[in-house]
C-alpha cells in the first residue's frame, strides 16, 4: 500500500483510508459485530493505516467497534474521530430544525475525553469539528484543540465541510493538517475555491464519499430502492429520476473502466488519487471484496491522457439532484 502525507502537516496516512460510518450507522441497519472486526483487521493485515469514524455515529457505537478492533493494532494505525454535533439531542425532536451544533470548547475537551476511552487509546491522531458552528468562534474552536494537542491527548487538528475564509482563520490559530470534505466525480464543488487554497497553506484534503455513496459503482439504477434507515433514502440525488439521469457518469467510469481492465469504482478512485499527492479518500465499506476492489484502485494508473479524457466527458454531464436536503447542505461551507 502507497503511502501519503497530508499536506505539510507530516501525518503519514495509507493512499487509500476506510471510513467506518456505514458499519453501525446511516446505510441500513448496523452490521455485525464480529464481522466489521474482522474488515477492521484484514483492511490493517492489507496495508491501510487510517481509519475515520467519529461520535455521532451510531452516536458512539461507531467509536466503541473502531476501538475495539483496533486496540491490539493501535501502533499500525492512524484513527481519526470528530466532534461538533450535541448528541444530548435527538435530531427526530427538532421537527425537521436538521441536527443540533455544539463546538464549545467545554464540549470539545467532553468529546476527546469521551473518545479517547471509546477508542481504547491515549491520543486521537486527527480531531476534526465535523461541521462549522456559527455560534462559536473558529479561533476558540482551534485553540481548544490546540490545549489538547499540547496536553498529548491529540496529535491532528483538521476541519470538515468548512468554507475557505475559515480554514484560513483556524489555520493561522493552529496548523489544519486536513480538511474532510466530500469530492468526487460527481461532485466537484472543492475544485472552485477549497483545493487552491488547501494547495497553498500546505493542507490534506480527505475526501468522504469518494464513490458518491455507492452510486459511482456501477451497482444501482433508476430501480434501485432503500430501506428507510439508510439515509439515502431522504437525499435528492438518490431518488430515481436522478439516478436515472446521472447514468452518464456510471456509464463513462465504465467505458473507462473496460479500457483498463479495472471496474468504474477504482476508475472514480484512481482519478481522486491523480488529482494531488496530498489527497487521501476514505471510501466505506462492509465487505471484504469491496474493500479488496478499493485497494486495487491504488495500483491503477491514469495517465494525464486519461485524466484529459475522463474531465472532458465528465464535463458534458450535468449531474442531477442536490447532494443534501437544505438543511444539511446549510450546514457545509461556512
Amino acid at each position: 500500500m502507497q503511502k501519503r502525507i497530508l499536506g505539510k502537516s507530516g501525518l503519514e496516512v495509507s493512499a487509500l483510508g476506510l471510513g467506518c460510518m456505514g458499519m453501525s450507522f446511516s446505510y441500513g441497519p448496523p452490521k455485525d459485530k464480529q464481522e466489521m472486526i474482522s474488515l477492521l483487521r484484514s483492511a490493517v493485515e492489507r496495508g491501510i493505516t487510517f481509519f475515520d469514524t467519529a461520535e455521532v455515529y451510531g452516536p458512539f457505537t461507531n467509536e466503541e467497534l473502531v476501538g475495539e478492533a483496533l486496540s491490539p493494532l493501535r501502533d499500525k494505525v492512524v484513527i481519526a474521530t470528530k466532534f461538533g454535533f450535541d448528541t444530548s439531542v435527538d435530531p427526530r425532536a427538532m421537527k425537521g430544525a436538521g441536527p443540533v451544533l455544539n463546538s464549545r470548547p467545554d464540549n470539545i475537551r467532553k468529546v476527546a475525553e469521551a473518545s479517547l476511552r471509546r477508542l481504547r487509546t491515549d491520543v486521537i491522531d486527527l480531531f476534526y469539528q465535523h461541521r462549522v458552528d456559527p455560534a462559536v468562534p473558529i479561533e476558540d474552536v482551534a485553540g481548544a484543540v490546540k490545549e489538547l494537542i499540547w496536553e498529548g491527548k491529540v496529535k491532528y487538528f483538521g476541519l470538515s465541510e468548512a468554507g475557505v475564509q475559515t480554514i484560513r482563520r483556524a489555520h493561522a490559530v493552529h496548523p489544519v493538517a486536513a480538511l474532510q470534505n466530500e469530492y468526487s466525480l460527481w461532485w466537484r464543488r472543492p475544485e472552485d475555491e477549497v483545493l487552491p487554497v488547501l494547495e497553498e497553506l500546505g493542507i490534506g484534503l480527505v475526501p468522504y464519499s469518494p464513490l458518491g455513496k455507492g452510486y459511482l459503482t456501477g451497482k444501482m439504477d433508476a430501480g434501485t430502492t432503500f430501506d428507510s434507515t439508510d439515509f439515502r433514502s431522504t437525499l435528492p440525488r438518490f431518488t430515481p429520476e436522478a439516478l436515472k439521469a446521472n447514468q452518464a457518469l456510471v456509464d463513462l467510469l465504465g467505458a473507462i473502466a473496460t479500457q483498463k481492465n479495472a471496474t468504474p469504482a477504482q476508475v472514480a478512485l484512481a482519478w481522486l488519487l491523480a488529482r494531488k499527492p496530498w489527497i487521501a479518500p476514505i471510501p466505506g465499506t462492509t465487505r471484504l471484496e469491496r474493500l479488496d476492489e478499493n485497494i486495487g484502485a491504488v495500483s491503477l494508473e491514469l495517465t494525464a491522457s486519461d485524466l484529459h479524457e475522463i474531465d472532458s466527458a465528465a464535463a458534458l454531464i450535468t449531474v442531477q439532484g442536490a447532494r443534501y436536503p437544505e438543511k444539511l447542505e446549510q450546514l457545509t461551507g461556512r
